[in-house]
């Protein structure tokens, strides 16, 4: 897997490219314009050379995966993006709300297991404030104690944080005091206005989500990023989008992971579009990796892409596929992805990676390697 500098050819016959291919060899920064090149004109085979290069820079033939769970609050919500499957109002029959004591049981069947990460993520339920998101994350530490809290995307924090006419920051040091140990990368979408207006117009703005995101990083919270991709945006909006979070990253360094996410069709408004294909998915991923320069971490989230897809994304710069889930996350089955019931064992991630030609290794929340499968 390991790949060798001698084998990237920067010959092409366009000079622009040869020029593009020399930065990434050196390991210079490319530009905006440079990733814009890339998706239009490099070919699949230079794209996962290139990126399985920078890869082995950050993680050598190591591919991570973690233990977790997912807790799903509700997917009654406040907002109704265009393409999300997951949304449902009140009274319908595919809607629900979890108590407090059916968090606490969801929490209970990993007593005295070897999970270390719950993820808790769901719709913007419009009665909720932060004090209730507070005792959900408390809930669960009550009967998991040591658990790692990975808990409410930037547009559930920043509903609930202004509903609390609190500043971001006040509210992510109140949700920290509950136990909250890090956030997760959802919401981010595309950042690009003239594409939020028409996917999710009236959802937290990018500007909102990279302040929440900067805000946690000051209060000590690490994050995630994601992208939304393969639906109207272009690949000027993904680079615009990539280029605000690596800024941001080179003020905070509280990124941990940049995780590209395929629209998926079913079941929402914008159905109509289709998917793109695995073709550009990994065209994606590449890009992806050679761009995001200062986050060491690239995850295929398999429950979205695919257990196969996700072993052909590992050749393509990735090196973290998300982690064992055991069937607690209905968000991407809802819109129609191929693994209907997300659950894994450590046995069969194990063999992905070795298949794929990687190292598996278990890590934590924060990307401490706990233990290598060598």
């Amino acid at each position: 897997m390991k790949p060798l500098i001698e084998d990237i050819n920067p010959k092409t016959g366009d000079e622009r490219l040869a020029s593009i291919i020399d930065k990434v060899i050196s390991g210079e920064r490319i530009n905006a314009d440079d990733g814009i090149y890339l998706y239009e004109h490099a070919d699949l085979a230079l794209l996962s050379q290139l990126a399985n290069l920078v890869n082995h820079r950050l993680n050598g033939n190591y591919i991570l995966f973690n233990k977790n769970f997912h807790i799903e609050p509700t997917n009654l919500c406040v907002f109704n993006c265009k393409f999300c499957s997951y949304h449902k109002s009140a009274g319908d029959p595919e809607s629900w709300v979890l108590t407090l004591e059916e968090i606490k049981n969801a929490a209970r069947k990993y007593i005295n297991t070897d999970v270390t990460e719950v993820h808790i993520v769901g719709g913007v339920h419009p009665k909720w404030d932060i004090e209730y998101y507070g005792k959900m994350i408390k809930a669960v530490k009550e009967i998991l104690p040591h658990i790692h809290v990975k808990a409410y995307s930037a547009i559930e924090l920043d509903f609930i944080i202004r509903k609390s006419k609190l500043s971001y920051s006040e509210g992510l040091k109140r949700l920290k005091d509950y136990g909250l140990d890090s956030i997760p990368g959802g919401g981010a979408e595309i950042f690009a206005p003239e594409v939020r207006a028409k996917i999710c117009p009236d959802k937290a703005s990018g500007d909102a989500w990279l302040a929440i995101h900067k805000a946690a990083h000051e209060n000590g919270i690490q994050s995630n990023a994601t992208m939304l991709y393969g639906h109207i945006e272009s690949y000027k909006h993904r680079v615009q989008h990539m280029e605000a979070i690596r800024k941001l990253q080179d003020e905070t360094h509280g990124f941990n992971c940049f995780i590209p996410l395929k629209f998926r069709a079913a079941n929402n408004p914008m159905g109509y579009l289709g998917e793109v294909n695995l073709v550009e998915d990994l065209r994606n991923f590449a890009v992806s990796r050679i761009y995001m320069d200062n986050i060491r971490h690239l995850k295929a989230y398999w429950p979205m892409l695919g257990i196969q897809n996700t072993k052909m994304a590992i050749n393509f710069g990735v090196d973290d596929i998300d982690g064992t889930i055991d069937d607690t996350t209905k968000i991407y089955s809802m819109a129609g992805a191929e693994e209907q019931k997300p659950t894994m064992t450590v046995e069969r991630l194990t063999q992905i990676v070795r298949e794929a030609g990687g190292i598996p290794a278990e890590r934590d929340s924060i990307y401490n390697i706990i233990k290598v499968y060598d």
